[in-house]
């Protein structure tokens, strides 16, 4: 969550005239189109034969959400769910963004006082069953991430089948930066991240920008944003709506690594030091690794990366940091929805009073902007104690009384899809991989080119999959190269 507005209209238009308003409205990055400009809704809607499309319509305001948005976004995306002439729903933002988040700022006003608190908790319980709507229609669901995804535009396209980041896309969870904790379901798919990158993420508020959101696992495929209109298109001229035709007609629009791109972070020694400081379940065992990175005698990148760490982590909630800790441990063990439950509770908890670093963060960096660390209280993570971080996650806590349970509606789908069937092939797939083609060559290291082709096999016309089953290698498996054969054998992980 971390922004300010949006709204409503439904429009229906001849596929010829819905395709250059796509391209018109994709084109236009400071302001709307003429048209768009007479549509003074936050939101409107697009139908285009069996696609349906929202667009988040807020530009100066970074598309981010606000009770009209909500209140204009649920009864239409159900009314498309039931629907049979809707195979496919789009989700696009207007402008640089996709979403910024949430009116976290409105929000906190009506937390302060005792007769509009109820207003402030039933946003986020709102905000929660939106997004779970969203990851569970059986509609085949394409979230296009060109711009600003951070907070609660990450929860309106996290858990669709078709998550698409161009170089635009900047995604992050910044919500330790406000005083509050990460939500949107955060504790859920920041837990299944491969390694710690997801609680690094969780805690330290930091950015993923464009190809890295994709080669990370938060977006399924990676395209150029000027070949946005064209995917439009090829979505709405589709005869045949199946998940993996989708998957095909995305993966044709796929945007090589240029020459002069810059390489994605997060990888190689650096990585290694984030999943050994970030594996713990205390704040103050992550610090005390950090600190040990920066010896003199570490490697220079690691060294660098973990004093910038350390720096952004004193500049965070301590509070929000130990909640935001704690959430993501528990959220390994839960489904999408007992996490947004949970991450409810927390919201009530915050709105109730449990940590005044909610209204000193808000106050600070949205309204105030000040430079600088704001005033947190308790000021050390040392100082906030398990009661204090008990007060978010107790059923007995006295701020955590009023959360209201989550109602979704009956008609979503009831098995379990995985978010990442058609992203990149995550670590734990790799290793699995890796492990299984060992075995059957007698406990032996197996040729790279061996495991390559086949994953080939496993994901056929999959871009993206030999960088990342190679930065995986690299990092997590025991290279031999003889005779101009490299062989790898995967290595547990050091702790």
């Amino acid at each position: 969550m971390f922004s300010t507005t949006i709204a409503r209209m439904s429009c229906s238009r001849a596929s010829a005239v819905t395709r250059t308003s796509a391209i018109a409205r994709h084109m236009s990055t400071t302001a709307p189109t003429a048209e768009q400009a007479s549509l003074s809704q936050a939101v409107y809607f697009e139908s285009d034969a069996a696609t349906r499309t929202y667009v988040l319509n807020r530009p100066k305001k970074l598309n981010a959400l606000n009770e009209e948005m909500l209140n204009t976004l649920r009864p239409q995306i159900e009314e498309w769910t039931k629907s049979d002439l809707c195979k496919v729903i789009v989700g696009t933002g207007l402008g640089r963004a996709f979403c910024a988040g949430g009116d976290v700022a409105n929000v906190l006003q009506d937390s302060l006082h005792n007769d509009t608190r109820s207003k402030a908790i039933d946003f986020f319980k709102r905000e929660f069953e939106m997004d779970y709507i969203l990851s569970a229609m059986p509609k085949p669901y394409v979230a296009v991430m060109d711009g600003i995804t951070m907070g609660g535009g990450v929860g309106l396209s996290i858990s669709a089948p078709f998550r698409v980041a161009t170089e635009k896309t900047v995604f992050a969870m910044p919500e330790t930066k406000i005083g509050y904790c990460p939500d949107v379901g955060a504790s859920f798919f920041l837990s299944r991240m491969d390694g710690e990158v997801g609680t690094y993420l969780a805690l330290t508020a930091e950015t993923l920008t464009g190809r890295e959101v994709f080669e990370h696992g938060f977006a399924t495929h990676f395209i150029s944003s000027r070949a946005v209109p064209n995917l439009l298109s090829r979505l709405s001229d589709l005869e045949n709506a199946a998940f993996g035709i989708i998957d095909r007609t995305i993966e044709e629009l796929h945007a090589e690594r240029q020459a002069d791109e810059s390489p994605t972070r997060l990888t190689g020694p650096t990585r290694k030091a984030l999943d050994t400081a970030f594996r713990h379940d205390s704040v103050e065992l992550i610090l005390q690794d950090l600190q040990g990175f920066t010896t003199p005698d570490s490697d220079p990148a690691v060294r660098k990366w973990a004093e910038q760490t350390l720096e952004t982590l004193h500049l965070r909630s301590p509070t929000s940091l130990k909640v935001a800790l704690s959430a993501v441990r528990r959220g390994r063990n839960m489904n999408l929805l007992e996490v947004l439950q949970m991450e409810l509770g927390i919201a009530t908890a915050f709105c109730s009073g449990a940590s005044p670093d909610f209204q000193t963060g808000i106050s600070a960096v949205l309204i105030d902007k000040i430079q600088g660390r704001p005033a947190w209280c308790p000021s050390t993570v040392a100082e906030v104690s398990p009661e204090l971080v008990d007060r978010f996650f107790s059923a007995d806590s006295v701020y955590h009384s009023a959360t209201p349970r989550l109602s979704p509606p009956d008609m979503l789908y009831k098995d379990k899809r995985d978010p990442m069937r058609y992203a990149l092939p995550t670590e734990a797939e790799i290793g699995h991989v890796v492990q299984m083609l060992t075995q059957s060559n007698n406990n032996s290291a197996i040729a790279l080119s061996v495991l390559l082709s086949k994953f080939d096999d496993l994901r056929p016309g999959k871009h993206g999959i030999k960088e990342k089953v190679l930065e995986v290698v690299q990092r997590r498996c025991d290279l031999t190269n003889r005779e101009g054969i490299t062989s790898v054998l995967w290595q547990r992980r050091e702790t």
